[in-house]
């Protein structure tokens, strides 16, 4: 099977994409599958949710340059079959110095090239910046499918309109036409308030069969979790998140096997 690359995105801040990118990768990792982490926010949450320290030079900032190969910085986790690559502050910078280059947009496609044709991984999910930034949008570009998280909450259609917008242009300019949605993955779900129940179903009324079973609840376990550097599944097994996420990785599984 070839590698799969899935971005997981949503420009809006604050609505899990981090927790469900390092969670999921962990979890699939458990289950068997060789999964690669690339780090693509410059806040670097992912690269310290596993265990990693944020270090100059660590991240895929000069290769996106065109300097050196992804491959060289692809580092291990103490979670077997989890490897990452890392993120630091410097990637901020590419929203300036990428849009110089020529095809910008293809920049994170070129640099994933030799990475996908060592077939080392099954996955490679990139975690975007909470933006529909240069590096979001080669994240796109480079990527199978999307996978949005969005909270339970007033305002989670806004964002994904933005999304679609975005993805329908990547389409129709020829940038990548294979790109599809791979599933919406409601998060900070409270069953006890009216509200995340009208949020969930008014999602579901509008994505349909797109929108995961499994729904990520809200939970302390979860928060606490990156603190100490470790996925869920690791920190607190029998915990409702940990849960929650081994199911969304079936889930997840499950449509990309199907693809």
């Amino acid at each position: 099977m070839p590698t799969k690359v899935i971005a997981v995105a949503n420009q809006k801040g604050g609505v899990g994409k981090t927790t469900t990118a390092v969670n999921l990768a962990a979890c699939m990792a458990a289950v068997g599958r060789r999964v690669l982490l690339f780090d693509l926010d410059p806040q670097a949450n992912a690269t310290s949710g596993v265990g990693l320290e944020k270090l100059e030079g660590a991240s895929a900032y000069r290769v996106l340059l065109g300097e050196g190969g992804l491959l060289e910085k692809v580092r291990s986790t103490l979670f077997e079959r989890l490897e990452v690559i890392p993120s630091e502050m410097d990637l901020c910078g590419l929203d300036i110095e990428l849009p110089r280059a020529e095809n910008h947009l293809q920049q994170v496609g070129r640099a994933l090239k030799p990475v996908l044709e060592a077939q080392r991984f099954d996955v490679v999910l990139v975690d975007c910046p909470p933006s529909l930034g240069v590096l979001t949008l080669n994240a796109l570009a480079a990527a199978d499918g999307v996978l949005v998280p969005l909270q339970c909450e007033y305002y989670a259609l806004e964002g994904i309109s933005m999304l679609n917008r975005i993805m329908s242009q990547l389409h129709q300019n020829g940038i990548n036409s294979r790109l599809e949605l791979v599933g919406v993955v409601m998060t900070m779900y409270d069953g006890r308030t009216k509200l995340s129940q009208q949020v969930v179903s008014e999602v579901r009324e509008h994505f349909g069969e797109r929108v995961f079973e499994t729904m990520i609840p809200r939970s302390t376990r979860l928060a606490e979790a990156p603190s100490f550097g470790k996925p869920i599944i690791h920190y607190d097994k029998y915990s409702s998140g940990a849960a929650a996420y081994e199911l969304l990785a079936q889930e997840f599984l499950a449509r990309l096997d199907k693809s």
